[in-house]
């Protein structure tokens, strides 16, 4: 059995070899033939690949621990065209290679719907790599030749999807600006991606060192996109309004028990 475990797993067959004991047991009892015997071992290797690449895609993804969307509230913002972010949460937009721009100011669940995005696209069977602005810039700042750096600008083109959170945020230079500019060329037409920005595109050449830099760029990311504007206060700040007072009120309530007794 050990010696038929190894093959097994050199041919790989790994949830075959890993349930071995259990897999003759099963067809022992059940008393299945041989075309049996390999379609429960088909179905097991089935599901146990797609759990491992389930895995691999969330690990590479770098998502991190995200609220799901049934805890958005709809009614928070004063403006939000919920059907197109439910359209967009749907992935048709990667097939057509189109782009998802998400506009609005800090605290109104951009980055929230972007996680979301992404988490559906790796559900889907889709290779996503989810970053910040600055994290992109700093990792192709840090290639140290000119052949690294086209490497890591290859890998971020070919990715299925690529999201890039808080475009706007920071200002910036020249080279960094040709980095991103690089970035979104690549993939322009071929792949999809998706931006959070806290900024309107009439404010893109305030981050930009010009305005024509900010132009070329805008032109390629909205050429084929789905633009979703969100408006209003900060839900953030309304939720920390309300802690803030809850707290207040329980200090109120503790310091008139104290003054009873």
């Amino acid at each position: 059995m050990s010696d038929l475990r190894d093959r097994l797993h050199a041919l790989g067959l790994i949830a075959a070899a890993t349930t071995l004991d259990d897999l003759v047991a099963l067809a022992t009892k059940k008393r299945w033939g041989v075309t049996e015997i390999l379609e429960h071992v088909a179905d097991v290797e089935e599901k146990d690949r797609a759990r491992r690449g389930l895995e691999r895609r969330l690990s590479r993804s770098r998502l991190e621990k995200f609220k799901p969307m049934a805890d958005y509230d709809w009614n928070w913002p004063t403006a939000i065209d919920r059907p197109l972010v439910e359209s967009i949460l749907g992935l048709d937009f990667i097939e057509g290679a189109r782009n998802v721009v998400l506009a609005a100011p800090g605290g109104l669940g951009k980055t929230m719907i972007a996680q979301n995005i992404a988490h559906r696209a790796i559900l889907a069977g889709r290779s996503v790599l989810f970053l910040s602005a600055a994290q992109l810039l700093l990792d192709l700042g840090a290639q140290e030749s000119a052949r690294a750096l086209d490497r890591r600008l290859h890998y971020y083109a070919k990715v299925g999807l690529l999201v890039i959170d808080e475009l706007g945020f920071l200002a910036f230079d020249n080279r960094n600006a040709d980095l991103i500019f690089q970035v979104v060329s690549r993939r322009y037409e071929k792949k999809s991606l998706v931006l959070t920005t806290n900024l309107a595109f009439a404010e893109w050449h305030t981050i930009f060192p010009s305005a024509t830099c900010a132009t070329a760029l805008i032109e390629r990311v909205v050429h084929h996109a789905d633009i979703v504007k969100i408006e209003g206060e900060s839900y953030r700040l309304r939720e920390s309004e309300l802690a803030a007072n809850t707290r207040r009120d329980s200090r109120r309530a503790k310091k008139k028990e104290t003054t009873k007794s």
